[in-house]
């Protein structure tokens, strides 16, 4: 690997632009002379090692340039970051340069073994890894300091001087992409191997959860709908559907983790080593020494994050939860005043009247989720938290905290304390419909419209009529600089986990549930593939081998419903019926059907493995050869040190 960079050389005539980097306006020549002194320079030197040319427009040289990378490099490249590529025998297994000729479709001259998006990940890795080495600060700025060993990139995000870093579309791959995966109405299969080869593994992976819940629904919501029609004031023929849907969210978690592993392994990152997690951006701290990697990076005293964390964000996330419940009691107090006014005037408009308080409560809830996840934003920042997992890990539970009390402590109250089951379900009902019809609109339709009408004003502006496949690579690069940026997957992911809970808390109640998400998913699948394509910059490629801490919320979600239903059932008149004498007889049954099923749950998450038998081969006979060839340069090397010592 060493002996390999050397012969590489970093000009190459046929410069295919892969990255894109934009500096700030009026940033100074020395920095921008030093920066890409940097990217260019040898990795023997501290550089990147690769090709870096500015965007010229008519107006001259732009404050934007254009990063790429020779086929030899994007290899290595490959290597370095521990890739994983199929090989001629069918198996998977991490790439190396001096094993090339192995791999399958691997050629000197085909520069398609590696998908753009690879190469794209490539080259943010190695941006990344651009390390200050004697200077103090950044060539120009003298705020702007800079030690030994921190991230050149980050600290001109910080500072200002960067403005962004994004991957260039592919517009024929993406017009290729947009026909099969949302072009036409179809009922099949998403094109995940397409979409993984184009946005990387992780928002092919969202998609792929997306599809495989939307199917799994499908069962729930083919049972709901007769329940619905036949027996829609009698809850107690809903003991049967309720228990359906316990077995169900445990079944199809478990199945989710087989397909999750047959996708990864498919794709190499099931096999990828995780690499040493750098300090995230944002963190902050005294200069000091990292005990693990021996080099300076910021320091920051865990007591003081503790500190922030329980004195400071802690109590304001209690009072948030306070504050929602306080909206949540305005809400039952409109509730009453419109069930009065029905009584009063016993009318058609006082009918609708009814269904108001849910749904300006539902678009509260929507205000306020979004309201509170920048305050969690702030704090957890705020928090200085040194990796970007454990950012992420408090964020999440912040949100999550936050989302499910504020989404279905009406309905816990109404159910459990109100025993209102005809008002659960109307909640219920106008809460799941009304949050689709936002979350729909919000994320998807207006950035849709507003990028639109961008675009519009970006093609009036260069006097032309052109289609995105005719334009020049300045302007492509223009109209995409201004797109907004994606900001990852939290946000998808959360709306299938409040929609789960919706579907799972309270389905004997209300069994439709299912079938009004079945439709929203389906929209769902292609409103966000419009959105990816069309309204955002291309994100670049995160290999993930799950979904995450995300599989872990399911499942808690599951273990709540089934608590739920439980007591619903207990509620139910007949069941009530055949305890009349002893009430506390009825809560210990309960409790012990409730323990029963939680064990029957855990024990099918037991039996039903998270890999597939083949992978399981698979990866075992992957892990034995990789310690058969340690012991053979084990044995390699105690020979040739008994040769040694022999002639000595």
């Amino acid at each position: 690997m060493v002996e390999s960079w050397s012969f590489l050389d970093t000009v190459e005539s046929n410069f295919r632009p892969l990255v894109v980097i934009e500096l700030a306006k009026g940033t100074k020549e020395e920095t921008i002379e030093w920066f890409t002194k940097r990217i260019v320079d040898k990795k023997a030197n501290g550089g990147a090692q690769l090709l870096i040319q500015p965007l010229v427009t008519e107006n001259g040289v732009e404050n934007i340039y254009l990063v790429g990378a020779s086929h030899l490099r994007l290899l290595l490249g490959a290597e370095a970051v521990g890739l994983v590529k199929e090989c001629s025998d069918n198996s998977m297994r991490t790439f190396t340069y001096s094993s090339r000729k192995t791999f399958k479709h691997f050629a000197d001259d085909n520069h398609n073994f590696l998908t753009m998006a690879e190469c794209q990940y490539i080259i943010k890795h190695e941006l990344e890894n651009l390390r200050a080495k004697n200077e103090k600060m950044i060539p120009g700025y003298p705020q702007a300091k800079l030690y030994p060993g921190k991230s050149i990139v980050r600290r001109l995000l910080t500072s200002g001087i960067l403005v962004q870093i994004f991957p260039l579309h592919d517009r024929e791959e993406l017009k290729k992409l947009c026909h099969s995966w949302y072009g036409r109405v179809k009922v099949g299969y998403q094109p995940l191997d397409d979409i993984r080869c184009y946005f990387g593994e992780t928002i092919a992976l969202y998609f792929g959860f997306l599809e495989y819940f939307t199917f799994a629904l499908i069962p729930m919501a083919v049972i709901g709908i007769p329940y619905y029609v036949f027996a829609w004031e009698d809850y107690d023929k809903y003991v049967m559907f309720a228990t359906f849907n316990l077995l169900w969210s445990t079944v199809i978690l478990e199945v989710w983790k087989r397909i999750c592993a047959i996708l990864t392994y498919r794709w190499g990152t099931l096999l990828m080593k995780r690499q040493f997690e750098e300090p995230r951006p944002g963190f902050h701290g005294v200069l000091g020494i990292n005990p693990v990697t021996g080099r300076e990076e910021p320091v920051y005293s865990s007591i003081k994050r503790q500190l922030r964390i329980y004195l400071v964000s802690l109590p304001f996330v209690c009072l948030c939860l306070y504050f929602s419940l306080y909206v949540m009691m305005i809400y039952f107090d409109l509730e009453q005043w419109a069930l009065d006014y029905h009584k009063e005037n016993e009318s058609n408009f006082s009918s609708l009247m009814l269904y108001v308080p849910s749904i300006i409560y539902a678009i509260v809830i929507e205000i306020m989720n979004r309201i509170y996840r920048y305050a969690a934003e702030f704090l957890t920042s705020w928090e200085n938290h040194r990796l970007e997992s454990s950012y992420q890990n408090h964020l999440i539970l912040k949100v999550l905290v936050f989302n499910f009390l504020n989404c279905f402590a009406s309905l816990f109250y109404i159910a459990f304390v109100l025993f209102d089951m005809k008002l659960l379900r109307q909640s219920l009902a106008t809460l799941l419909i009304t949050s689709q019809i936002l979350n729909q609109f919000a994320e998807s339709l207006l950035p849709y419209w507003l990028q639109k009408r961008y675009n519009r004003r970006m093609k009036k502006r260069m006097c032309s009529k052109k289609t995105d496949m005719d334009l020049s690579l300045a302007e492509q690069i223009n109209m995409e600089k201004e797109m907004g940026t994606y900001l990852g997957t939290f946000d998808d992911y959360l709306e299938l986990f409040l929609q789960f809970g919706y579907v799972s808390l309270f389905s004997c109640v209300y069994p439709l549930a299912a079938v009004f998400a079945v439709l929203n998913n389906i929209t769902e699948i292609y409103s966000d593939a419009l959105k990816m394509c069309r309204v955002y910059k291309r994100p670049f490629a995160e290999p993930t081998a799950n979904i995450g801490v995300w599989q872990l919320a399911f499942e808690t979600m599951s273990v709540i419903s089934v608590v739920t239903n439980c007591i619903l059932i207990g509620m139910s008149p007949e069941v009530d019926a055949l305890f009349p004498d002893s009430k506390m007889d009825l809560v210990l049954t309960v409790a012990f059907i409730e323990h029963l099923l939680l064990a029957i749950k855990f024990i099918m998450a037991f039996v039903i493995p998270d890999k597939p038998r083949d992978i399981q081969i698979k990866l075992a006979k992957l892990e034995f050869e990789s310690l058969e060839a340690l012991k053979q340069q084990v044995r390699a090397f105690q020979m040739q040190l008994h040769f040694l010592l022999i002639h000595h």
